[in-house]
């Protein structure tokens, strides 16, 4: 009998993003807490010869030959798989699309042969994103994304994720930076309540959020109106052009997307896993 699993690929979500500095090889350093929301693509899988079917609101533009990152995950853990692929987020939008969808089908590929996970750094050459993305819990970030590390509780939150239906790209962001050597964010401390978590998240940034608002001034009309909505927080994810609002209550998030939806935006309200 043909076993078959789903597996749920979350959207990630950089709360901070701080670029610390750039390798000889030009790969950017990084300092990142990660997030994940239960908002995402969703992701069939069985054994066998390996295809590609992707459907849903965003399938268009996805590639569904060896290029694509499931795929490739598959191919890395020597795993034959068939998959089919529901893709609910925009892409590619700051929000780890392709990188939970590849960790999505490792996380499957090994429950249904029975392997261990592989370490997360061993996902490295798939892009920087998938050591984080393979277990879709919150962690810190650190070198060029191989280095993941759990991180202290965080009090409930809420999230409203606007993207304007404008795709970015990430290496224009990155050279369009002007300084590579930027501050780290510094010791991750216990947060006694929600306000203080979010003030303290207030004083971190997003390195690659002015540039990418240079070269997407769209993203400056999103962060305006998610700013209107008075959200404890307001910032761009990875290299946008999606940008989010944080709320300490599904309600306040629920009226915020609300208020925030239009013609052209995608807009979706989630609570923070």
């Amino acid at each position: 009998m043909t076993i078959t699993t789903q597996e749920f690929a979350p959207a990630k979500i950089n709360l901070t993003l701080h670029v610390t500095g750039q390798r000889s090889d030009g790969y950017h350093m990084l300092d990142s807490l990660v997030v994940f929301a239960d908002v995402g693509d969703a992701l069939q899988v069985q054994l066998g010869a390996p295809s590609l079917c992707v459907v849903g609101p965003f399938a268009q533009g996805v590639p569904t030959g060896p290029e694509n990152s499931i795929l490739k995950a598959a191919q890395l853990l020597g795993i034959e798989g068939k998959f089919q692929l529901t893709k609910n987020l925009p892409h590619p939008a700051g929000i780890g699309g392709g990188s939970a969808d590849a960790a999505a089908a490792v996380r499957a590929l090994c429950r249904l042969t029975g392997k261990p996970l592989p370490a997360p750094a061993s996902l490295l050459p798939l892009g920087a994103d998938m050591p984080v993305c393979l277990s879709s819990c919150p962690q810190r970030m650190t070198s060029i994304g191989e280095d993941v590390a759990p991180v202290a509780p965080l009090h409930p939150m809420w999230v409203v994720l606007v993207n304007p239906g404008i795709p970015t790209a990430t290496g224009p962001i990155f050279n369009a930076l002007p300084t590579k050597d930027n501050l780290p964010m510094g010791p991750l401390p216990r947060f006694a309540s929600i306000d203080d978590q979010l003030a303290w998240l207030r004083e971190q940034r997003n390195d690659l959020q002015s540039p990418a608002q240079t070269l997407c001034p769209v993203i400056d009309e999103v962060l305006g109106a998610i700013t209107a909505t008075d959200a404890g927080l307001v910032r761009m994810s990875g290299s946008g052009a999606t940008c989010f609002g944080l709320y300490s209550s599904e309600t306040a998030a629920n009226t915020a997307a609300a208020r925030l939806r239009r013609p052209n935006w995608w807009t979706r309200a989630a609570k923070l896993l």
